[in-house]
């Protein structure tokens, strides 16, 4: 619950010095680093903090070691002074950063380099043990407030997402703010009926979502499609998924325990002589790129009775203009829900992709796996750690 963490509002954060986890993770297209909503997002809370007096350092990481996309954040620091200053440092915990962090004018913002540099970065260890690490004893003497604003990453045991906050006076930033409260409306204060509507690729994910829906009582309904859809129809008998046969019985059990509140397609889209196709379930066979037009007026109709609507990832393959349609007339019909919540990996470019606008919709979470563990009702430490122990002191620290 929202009321359980602190917020920017809770700290006097004039004159002070300000650690703020961002998450800035972009694609990178010939060693371009592309534009996305969590740099126009994050820079609003960046924005707010230097209005309001503070010396703001941002921290946040790009890639994995070793990877294409791995690399310095100074064309992220370009990219977030269109919207506020932000000077980049090239170093992380060396002397140039710590000179130019004690340096720092009030009302001014900088951005360190890549935190995954630092090997000791991403161990998984406790809150306790990263709060020994050499990053957080080389920056924490530094600064009087820690503040989280990357939703997206609370499910890291990280030293930048968990260390900083055994040892500083620590909140949740405006976009964390935002991604819980929407997560508060979806989950805690539920206006039924509750429909899910599950799709993407990653049905391992999925399946912990829609186990935590249906066993808590959360979703009345729950809408397959995209590849979880092929498991729960191989699940019914339609076709053969051998290489997913753990996960074709794992539907089997959930089929049997809900068999009143899971939806499986009833036609289906397929590519012949390269062109899109729908057959009924009973014809069809996998390679599915879509759901049919009789699932699509089927789910509409359910979608239009909800009154809170949570939607991971596409229909179909939405990259492909023919088999577009089934992502863009669910996206439609949610988009005139009283509540709607979307998220996971694809969602946001699947909502580009057919043309709408993320503000038709109550709300598009900027979070992938850290968003799906919560709906799976895991425990994300980067959330954990942040939780209020106590009240604040009258100087608000």
């Amino acid at each position: 619950m929202l009321m359980d963490y602190f917020t920017i509002d809770d700290f006097d954060v004039g004159e002070k010095s300000v650690l703020v986890r961002i998450d800035i993770n972009s694609e990178v297209i010939d060693g371009r680093v592309m534009m996305n909503e969590r740099i126009k997002e994050h820079s609003r809370t960046i924005k707010e903090l230097c209005e309001k007096g503070a010396k703001v350092v941002a921290i946040s990481h790009q890639g994995r070691a070793g990877g294409r996309d791995f690399m310095t954040l100074e064309q992220h620091a370009a990219l977030l002074s269109k919207f506020t200053p932000v000077d980049f440092v090239d170093d992380i915990i060396g002397p140039a950063a710590r000179l130019s962090i004690e340096n720092l004018e009030a009302g001014s913002a900088l951005l360190l380099d890549n935190v995954r540099l630092l090997a000791e970065e991403t161990l998984e260890r406790t809150p306790e043990e990263h709060a020994k690490s050499i990053f957080v004893r080389k920056l924490a003497p530094l600064f009087d407030i820690f503040i989280n604003d990357a939703f997206s990453v609370v499910h890291r045991p990280h030293v930048s997402v968990v260390g900083f906050a055994k040892v500083l006076p620590s909140g949740i930033g405006r976009v964390m703010e935002g991604e819980l409260r929407a997560l508060e409306r979806a989950t805690y204060k539920v206006e039924r009926p509750c429909v899910y509507i599950i799709g993407g690729v990653k049905y391992e994910d999925a399946f912990s979502v829609i186990e935590h829906a249906l066993n808590t009582g959360k979703a009345d309904k729950i809408l397959t499609t995209g590849f979880i859809a092929n498991i729960f129809l191989a699940a019914k008998g339609y076709f053969a998924l051998e290489r997913y046969a753990e996960a074709v019985r794992r539907a089997e059990y959930l089929l049997k325990r809900f068999p009143d509140k899971i939806e499986v397609p009833e036609d289906v889209a397929v590519e012949m002589d390269g062109k899109r196709r729908e057959l009924s379930v009973s014809e069809a066979e996998p390679p599915i790129y879509d759901i049919g037009t009789k699932t699509i007026e089927k789910y509409s109709k359910i979608i239009k009775d909800a009154r809170t609507i949570i939607m991971k990832g596409p229909a179909g393959v939405y990259e492909r203009e023919e088999f577009r349609a089934g992502t863009k007339a669910l996206f439609e019909e949610v988009a005139a829900a009283e509540f709607s919540l979307l998220g996971g990996g694809d969602t946001t470019s699947a909502v580009n992709a057919v043309g709408l606008d993320k503000n038709q919709f109550s709300y598009v979470s900027l979070a992938g796996g850290a968003l799906l563990r919560y709906l799976a009702g895991r425990s994300l430490p980067g959330l954990d750690v942040l939780a209020r122990t106590g009240k604040l002191s009258d100087d608000g620290l």
